[in-house]
């Protein structure tokens, strides 16, 4: 079927609904006293077409799974994505004069407070890696006809992340992805007068790379026509704009940008007013199609297809049983996925790429691509996703896991590699940061396992856990100490050692903790008894039972961690003892930067090891 240009009705009947959406943005600017209704200008054609000509929607249930995607990464536009599903009659359009209020869900950039937005955006350059997470789901996995659109301001794209997420989308031929490039001449460098040279970056990275004029209407249609058309090939569409396009004496100007018109806005209003042709135009988005509808996904209570099969004493590294667990939830649920970034092989990961390839995606070494498109996976519910790397490398993806804990996301992070103990790699792959990374993440659980029936565990209730979670595995192998039988419990610790005589106790996790029993065995030549926990998960942590066994111990407390001393484990027991009374802790940590060698050499320089707990509980015994 050939393209169909729009009747002269229709496409004033677009150049109108653009008009009152520009309205709409500078009347909710206006009455919150902030905003960025120019942002929100250059886009009104753009967001007309897509609402009114273009995407299929179920107002009922705006997160229907068959419905198309949109993502604003440019989220400082946020009114007028408002505005758009208010004229499309999602509410009622008085609302818009709430936003930014306290009381509205309707804030400044967008979250999922509302039930029309699938992720928060604001934080620039995260908007296509989510749109891919979310096209790729639609085209592998749903397989599905629901397109995703997702529109940046050209200021993003001297985001690097921005480029490793179109390389992303190219590679895996992403033919149902959209990507709508906003050029209003906001970017440091002018993208506006190197269009072409966009255009081909753009075509040598393997899209179908389109320049249009923003504003025309017959063009942006005709465009997304062509979207729709192209097979194994993503789009770009650069549309020339203009900041405040049609507001009277702002349009073209950048001095009121990230501000409310003021007394320019009445003018530019009754400006808009008189080039509404009918001012009563009503439209309606396209309703979703009855065909080609993503299938009903079931995400619960995910189980290990088998339990644990060790034996007490065997030397298994937990990045091992990581990925043994992958590949057996993935067997229990066909919605668990595991996306890794070129770290597969160490990680173990590779085990669901040898189980199940086709719900393994390689991200390759693009961190921030690997986190997005995690959680535009996510969304909806259509996934259970595993990412994993070295832990240290979460750190460059910092921002992408904030957003998406402001976003709701349920996605499960798995960082090997932790701390010292590697060894010869060295300080820049030694995770020394990263559990204070995670516990500062709202509404997140961190799980360090000790050993791999715990590991295998950790993972198995990560599955079925809320919010963000983070797996910390060890690259050494550790012995196992527990059954296979044993029940674990997100935010209980376990005593692996204790007796009624026991006059300190001894906190540590991962390889601390064998650290710690070694400690309590050369005590014990002493006479002197130790008891010991592993936290299992050091977010929430165990506080009822640390705080009875402390006291138990007479209040005589180490807590031990391959970890720098802030936002670890030991931090969190002090912040756990912060208003009990009677308690002296040692805390003994990664105490500067480390340097290659031998794991044991390394635990005993940094002052973690066996050698040096056992020091710290005579010193803290004579206290």
């Amino acid at each position: 079927m050939s393209y169909q240009k729009l009747d002269k009705k229709a496409l004033q009947s677009i150049k109108d609904v653009a008009h009152k959406l520009r309205i709409h943005s500078i009347t909710s600017t206006q009455a919150a006293k902030s905003g960025h209704p120019t942002s929100c200008a250059s886009l009104a054609e753009i967001m007309a077409v897509l609402f009114f000509q273009q995407m299929r929607l179920n107002l009922k249930h705006p997160r229907d799974p068959s419905s198309d995607r949109l993502v604003l990464s440019k989220g400082h536009a946020a009114p007028i994505l408002y505005a758009a599903w208010a004229e499309a009659g999602l509410f009622p359009v008085e609302e818009l004069r709430n936003l930014r209020k306290v009381d509205s869900d309707l804030e400044g950039h967008p979250t999922p407070r509302l039930n029309f937005i699938d992720v928060g955006t604001g934080s620039l350059g995260q908007g296509i890696a989510v749109a891919a997470g979310m096209a790729y789901v639609g085209k592998y996995l749903d397989r599905a006809e629901y397109r995703t659109y997702v529109i940046l301001g050209d200021g993003e794209s001297t985001e690097g992340a921005v480029w490793e997420s179109l390389h992303f989308a190219a590679h895996y031929k992403l033919d149902n992805l959209c990507v709508i490039f906003d050029v209003n001449k906001m970017c440091p460098v002018d993208m506006s007068a190197e269009m072409e040279v966009y255009r081909e970056r753009l075509d040598a990275f393997g899209f179908n790379a389109l320049i249009v004029d923003g504003h025309d209407i017959d063009q942006l249609t005709k465009a997304f026509y062509n979207a729709a058309s192209t097979k194994d090939k993503p789009t770009a569409i650069m549309a020339r704009t203009t900041k405040g396009k049609d507001f009277l004496s702002v349009e073209g100007s950048e001095e009121l940008h990230g501000q409310p018109l003021g007394k320019k806005a009445e003018p530019a209003i009754q400006h808009l007013q008189f080039l509404i042709s009918n001012p009563n135009v009503r439209l309606t988005p396209k309703r979703v199609s009855k065909c080609g509808r993503a299938p009903e996904v079931n995400i619960s209570n995910i189980m290990l297809c088998v339990p644990p099969n060790y034996r007490l004493g065997d030397s298994v590294a937990t990045r091992l049983a990581y990925g043994t667990a992958l590949a057996k939830i993935a067997a229990d649920n066909p919605r668990v996925i595991v996306l890794d970034a070129d770290t597969k092989n160490s990680t173990y990961a590779d085990k669901m790429r040898d189980a199940f390839p086709a719900r393994f995606i390689e991200c390759y070494i693009a961190q921030q691509n690997l986190v997005g498109v995690a959680v535009g996976a996510t969304c909806r519910r259509r996934t259970v996703a595993f990412v994993s790397t070295h832990a240290t490398f979460f750190t460059r993806a910092y921002d992408q896991i904030r957003m998406g804990a402001i976003s709701n996301t349920n996605v499960n992070f798995a960082g090997s590699h932790c701390g010292c103990s590697i060894g010869e790699d060295g300080p820049s792959h030694m995770g020394l940061e990263d559990i204070a990374l995670f516990r500062s993440i709202p509404g997140s659980t961190v799980f360090y396992p000790t050993d791999a029936v715990s590991a295998e565990r950790a993972v198995e209730l990560a599955a079925n856990t809320k919010g963000v979670c983070f797996i910390r595995t060890t690259y050494p192998s550790t012995r196992v100490i527990y059954n296979n039988d044993e029940v674990f419990v997100v935010g209980q610790a376990k005593i692996v050692r204790q007796k009624p005589s026991d006059e300190v106790l001894l906190i540590g996790a991962g390889v601390t903790l064998y650290e710690c029993l070694a400690a309590a065995e050369r005590l014990e030549e002493d006479c002197i008894t130790a008891r010991v926990i592993d936290p299992f998960t050091v977010k929430p942590l165990d506080t009822r039972l640390i705080v009875k066994h402390g006291r138990l111990c007479h209040g005589r407390i180490v807590v031990v961690e391959d970890h720098y001393q802030q936002g670890g484990l030991g931090e969190a027991v002090l912040s756990a003892l912060a208003d009990q009374r009677n308690f002296v802790v040692k805390h003994l940590y990664v105490r500067t930067v480390p340097r290659s060698g031998p794991p044991a050499v390394l635990l005993d320089m940094f002052g973690i090891s066996a050698r040096i707990i056992y020091k710290a509980s005579i010193c803290i015994l004579k206290k």
